[in-house]
């Protein structure tokens, strides 16, 4: 071939990509609710987004997001309350709160922090809130069967903005083609969809004048200074320390006669964390050796460490050392998403856990049950692997957050102040080692709002763990707290 032919096909125009298409699979059914017959439809399927180009006039597609959708037969939608949730990570699906707790269906799992054997199984939900509201399941870019479009490279939708617009998008699409402008609406994220939610809040308001009635955070991380043991940063260890202390009790590790009851206790480990103990560590070195030792006694009653290893910590409790330290002498660890759970690893010695228990009691049941429930009684299909909780979105974006924590509570205050009808609602664990509750009390008695406002912030505590709804009586009373938020806030 001539250079004249080589410089012709170098010229010549390489065929568009496919256009990608929706696919949408809808289906009928009904769920008994105590005497009650409650009848809706499921849509599965995934929404094409697009981005619209000033400069060319144009609206390229980006991304294909997939969702599952419920909607009560009967009602009119225009006036009932729609609900859009999601999960975190970053690099979750929307799977737990999905098949944990909102659906209408949810996993079978053991009472009492067991891990399930499988096969395992879904059981109607008792405990759904689609009796309340209208359900939407998004799972962003890379999670779940959601994929950036051919062309498109998907780590411009992992971090915390680009991810905060697509879902921003979604909404706004899926509202305007559904028609639910008048629907009171609703966020629940759960972990890192809580940092999402928050953002959202403000950015639906602001960017599409979509204003929420109420957004529901379960386990929740707004503040990022409040959960990461950097060094110079001693936060993590006075608002870590209330479920050090849960925990501890949990598991047996603490003078029963002391603490016989865990609300007393942790009102007194509150008391000295915010008093005493920061004091302490404010003071840093120049802390004496008698105070130090008298901190050190009172940390070890609290924790079930030993007085000689806090000390040799320097008075400041690692959430990776805990794990490992609390029950080295039986060769046990303690979960991070809840500590009631407990297993084994090969190096009894080592500092951090192999895996983490609590997260490998869930990943089972919650992998198998989704993906035989969408194929089986949804009938959407997929060759795809369906990601539950994937690494392939890391490293997560935060530029905009560049040489600082990650806080997105000032949004939230912010979202509060334009709209004082918007209400929220704070689900906490007390076995959470993941988003502690200590941490989030503090997160919001910091958010500066206008006194007018506290009475739209409500929080309740579960003796559960991050998924508080896995622990059959934290699964009825959230139900109870979720149904009458919603009722009060539209």
């Amino acid at each position: 071939m001539s250079e004249k032919e080589n410089d012709n096909k170098k010229d010549e125009k390489k065929d568009p990509a496919p256009e990608p298409e929706e696919k949408l699979v809808q289906t009928n059914h009904t769920l008994r609710l105590g005497k009650r017959e409650l009848k809706y439809s499921a849509t599965a399927g995934t929404m094409v987004l697009r981005e619209e180009d000033d400069e060319k006039g144009e609206h390229k597609p980006k991304a294909s997001v997939f969702y599952v959708a419920y909607t009560a037969a009967g009602s009119k939608a225009a006036k009932r309350p729609l609900t859009f949730s999601f999960n975190g990570g970053p690099g979750s699906s929307s799977v737990w709160l999905h098949l944990g707790v909102l659906g209408p269906r949810r996993v079978d799992m053991s009472p009492d922090a067991g891990t399930p054997r499988p096969p395992y199984r879904l059981l109607d939900n008792d405990y759904s809130i689609l009796d309340e509201t209208d359900l939407v399941f998004i799972d962003p870019v890379t999670t779940g069967f959601s994929r950036a479009v051919s062309g498109e490279e998907a780590k411009q939708f992992h971090g915390l903005q680009k991810d905060m617009e697509l879902v921003a998008e979604f909404i706004r699409l899926y509202t305007t083609r559904q028609m639910r402008w008048t629907s009171p609406k609703f966020l629940i994220g759960e972990s890192y969809g809580t940092t999402r939610a928050a953002a959202l809040s403000n950015h639906l308001q602001e960017r599409h004048g979509l204003y929420l009635n109420g957004v529901m955070l379960i386990s929740s991380v707004l503040d990022f200074s409040t959960i990461l043991f950097n060094v110079g940063n001693d936060l993590p260890y006075i608002l870590f320390l209330p479920t050090f202390a849960a925990t501890a009790w949990y598991h047996k590790a603490l003078d029963a006669k002391r603490f016989p009851d865990l609300r007393k206790l942790l009102g007194e480990v509150e008391a000295f964390a915010a008093n005493d103990y920061t004091l302490a560590l404010m003071k840093g070195d120049a802390l004496g050796a008698e105070a130090r030792g008298q901190i050190a006694t009172r940390l070890a009653e609290y924790t079930g460490l030993s007085s000689e290893y806090l000390l040799r910590s320097n008075l400041r409790i690692n959430i990776h050392r805990f794990t490992k330290e609390l029950l080295r002498e039986q060769q046990r660890t303690v979960g991070r998403l809840d500590s009631r759970y407990t297993a084994s690893d090969r190096d009894s010695a080592g500092e951090h856990y192999e895996f983490d228990p609590s997260y490998a009691a869930i990943q089972g049941p919650f992998t198998a049950t989704l993906n035989q429930y969408l194929r089986e009684e949804l009938k959407f299909e997929s060759d795809l692997p369906y990601e539950i909780l994937t690494g392939r979105v890391h490293p997560w974006s935060y530029k905009e957050h560049q040489n600082q924590f990650v806080n997105v509570a000032e949004m939230l205050r912010k979202a509060l102040h334009m709209n004082p009808a918007l209400q929220v609602f704070v689900a906490n664990g007390y076995y959470d080692l993941a988003t502690p509750y200590f941490a989030t009390e503090y997160t919001f008695d910091h958010l500066q709002l206008d006194p007018a406002l506290h009475a739209n912030i409500a929080m309740e505590y579960y003796e559960a763990g991050h998924m508080m709804y896995i622990h059959p009586p934290s699964l009825v009373a959230q139900k109870k707290h979720l149904a009458e938020f919603i009722r009060r806030a539209s």
